[in-house]
């Protein structure tokens, strides 16, 4: 059957809607600043009060010594985000793929200098932790603790060390080339 020119036309059309929203999740970032829907802060169950933040370090065979949150899946920080002062950049959808690790409650630590964490207010209004300045983030495709799917992603997501650095295969701290777990899209813009 030969198809009309309307048929293609439809069917690029589709398919290019699907590489947008590809490259949006795949990228994992946004470069703009404005507030969007973000991951809700996560709550007791028992009492329904926001649930107090931990952090903790883990030795990962690959990245060395990282930093995870309470329930042991991996932290990463976003290299357009800023650190002094401390700026988080991941809004809207970048939220959504990259969720904030969110400061309510009390914040403990283990294996952490706790002078190096802080928080910062996001375009929202929520507080996020930060890490020696650097806004810290969950990759929602980590599905299980232990999980580093999101290391060099774009090229500017890293897992985090206890210092706020960059972790980096061998555990050296030093910018290599990392290589995502999964396949991860070609920037299209800045800020991607």
């Amino acid at each position: 059957m030969l198809s009309t020119p309307r048929t293609r036309r439809a069917a690029v059309l589709a398919a290019s809607g699907a590489a947008v929203a590809a490259l949006v999740a795949g990228c994992g970032s946004s470069g703009s600043s404005g507030s969007g829907t973000s991951s809700a802060p996560s709550t007791s169950a028992a009492t329904g009060a926001p649930a107090a933040a931990t952090l903790k370090t883990a030795d990962d065979p690959k990245l060395g010594t990282i930093v995870t949150d309470s329930a042991g899946f991996t932290l990463y920080r976003f290299d357009q985000d800023e650190s002094s002062p401390s700026e988080s950049y991941c809004n809207g959808a970048c939220a959504t793929v990259w969720p904030p690790e969110h400061a309510d409650g009390n914040i403990t630590v283990k294996g952490i200098d706790s002078k190096l964490v802080g928080t910062v207010t996001r375009s929202d209004g929520s507080k996020q932790l930060t890490l020696n300045g650097w806004p810290v983030y969950r990759y929602s495709p980590d599905t299980k603790p232990g999980d580093t799917k999101g290391q060099g992603v774009g090229g500017t997501w890293f897992a985090v060390t206890p210092t706020g650095g960059k972790a980096m295969a061998g555990g050296s701290g030093t910018p290599g080339s990392p290589t995502p777990a999964t396949p991860t899209p070609a920037p299209t813009a800045p800020g991607y």
